[in-house]
Parts: C-alpha cells; sequence; structure tokens
C-alpha cells in the first residue's frame, strides 16, 4: 500500500463539479493519499453556472463531495469559502452546511507565524478591466481551449501518455493572458499588503504560482479543469504546489525563510 502524503493544510479550488471539463477523478485519487488537519475549499468548488445550462453530475463528482464530508465527519477541518460561480453559499457565510464550515474570507496562520489572506479572488476582477466585447470573446475563446484541451487528451491516453494541459500551455503564450494574470496576482498583493498581512491564497484565474511578490507570499492553488493542483504545507512550514494526475509532481516549493526548494517528481504512484 502506497504511504499516504501528509499535510498540516491543503487547499484546493475551482474544481467545477457540475462541468464537464473537472477532472475529478484525478482530486479523488488524491483525497484517498492525504491526510490532513485542514482543507481549505477556496471557492468554485460547485459550477452553479454551468449546471443552469446544462446538468451534468456524474458518479465521481457525487463521490468527491461524499469523500469531502467524510473527511470533515472523520475529524479533518474543512472551510468551505465560496466563489462567484458558487456564490449564493455565500449567504451561509459563518454558518455550517453540515460538518463543514462556510465563509467569505479568512486568515491563515503558517507554522512560522505568516498571517496570509485567503479569498477566492473575484473581487479583484474590477483590477482586470475588460471591456464586455473583450470579456466575450475571452470566454468564447476559453472553452475553444477546453475544446481543444479535452480532445488532445483524448489521444494521449490512447497512446498511453498522462495528462498534460494544452490549455495552459497556450495561454502562458499568448502576451494578453499573461498580462491579466500579473495584474492579477499584483492587486491580490497589495490587498493583503492593505491589511497588514504577509501574503495571500487565492484561486480563481486556474494559474497555480508561489512565489514571492514585493516581500509577500502569494499562493494560488491552481484548479482541477485544467491543472489538477493543490497547495499544501507541511508541518515543518513548508509551502508545497503539486500537480496530481498520473504523473504526480512537485511543481513549487517554498522553505519557511522564503527560500526555493527543489521541484520534483513525488516518489508516489505513477502510471506505467
Amino acid at each position: 500500500m502506497t504511504e499516504k502524503l501528509k499535510y498540516k493544510t491543503i487547499w484546493l479550488s475551482d474544481i467545477h463539479l457540475g462541468f464537464k471539463d473537472c477532472r475529478a477523478e484525478y482530486l479523488l485519487d488524491f483525497l484517498s493519499r492525504v491526510e490532513c488537519d485542514t482543507i481549505y475549499l477556496v471557492g468554485d468548488v460547485v459550477d452553479l453556472w454551468a449546471m443552469k445550462r446544462t446538468l451534468f453530475w456524474p458518479p465521481s463528482h457525487y463521490d468527491v463531495v461524499r469523500r469531502l464530508f467524510h473527511m470533515a465527519n472523520s475529524g479533518t477541518r474543512v472551510v468551505y469559502i465560496p466563489g462567484n460561480h458558487d456564490e449564493p453559499f455565500r449567504d451561509y457565510t459563518d454558518n455550517l452546511f453540515g460538518p463543514i464550515e462556510v465563509k467569505r474570507e479568512a486568515i491563515y496562520t503558517t507554522v512560522t507565524g505568516k498571517r496570509l489572506l485567503m479569498f477566492h479572488g473575484d473581487i479583484l476582477d474590477e483590477h482586470i478591466q475588460l471591456s464586455k466585447w473583450e470579456d466575450l470573446i475571452g470566454d468564447a475563446a476559453y472553452d475553444l481551449l477546453l475544446f481543444l484541451n479535452r480532445w488532445a487528451n483524448f489521444f494521449r491516453r490512447r497512446f498511453g501518455r498522462h495528462y498534460w494541459s494544452l490549455a495552459t500551455y497556450i495561454k502562458q503564450r499568448i502576451p494578453n493572458a499573461r498580462q491579466v494574470i500579473d495584474v492579477f496576482e499584483e492587486a491580490a498583493v497589495r490587498e493583503a499588503k492593505r491589511r497588514g498581512l504577509d501574503g495571500v491564497i487565492c484561486g480563481h484565474i486556474h494559474q497555480p504560482a508561489l512565489k514571492e511578490i514585493d516581500g509577500l507570499l502569494y499562493c494560488n492553488d491552481g484548479d482541477w479543469i485544467e491543472n489538477c493542483t493543490v497547495l499544501g504545507e507541511t508541518a515543518e512550514g513548508k509551502m508545497e504546489l503539486l500537480n496530481w494526475t498520473e504523473r504526480q509532481t512537485l511543481l513549487d516549493s517554498l522553505h519557511h525563510d522564503g527560500e526555493p526548494a527543489s521541484a520534483d517528481i513525488l516518489p508516489l504512484r505513477r502510471a506505467g
């Protein structure tokens, strides 16, 4: 039996249950292989926007919800911070959803004493100034990217290759997309600085990152549509960003002193 990963805290966001491009199977595999004290769900766990268009709820999506509730009932603290795609759940802020706590936002204190602002990130959209026309083009282009991503990985599986995000590869090579990401990251750090905090943990833009910006820690735990990433803090206070598909990879890691640690393939099960 594979030894489980152990973390003090993990962060997941942008799972988009109810959306056809959600990679629920990879998330289920991760949740079955991790032990932690606390899980923060940082928004867009359920995609109510997608479900309004088309009702899509396969067994794997139900199993993710059931697994999270099982962990919450078994001693893991689970805190849910709704995002824009599951915004109606914000009406239940400071209440319990079964064993799961609902918060609008929260502040997390790391093992080493850093205080990090946690929110989904959609409150920063006002800083990304797009006209309605640009916004519509962006939505259509993103749908096309996900369509291409779906078929690219269909053929990769047929040839025994592991999952790879074509959508992310293309986005990172579009100058305007990179500019939007930079503006978002800078706005997130400014908000944390405005509140006198040491950094921020968020999601929303589907761009995983773990780095320092202007002396503050910026953490984006990514998503489970394109990247299949999760952020974790070890008991020793090291922050790690993992990619979890057939080939589990440590993307980035920061020691408690802010120095980068090595990134490598995790010593876990991999596709043959």
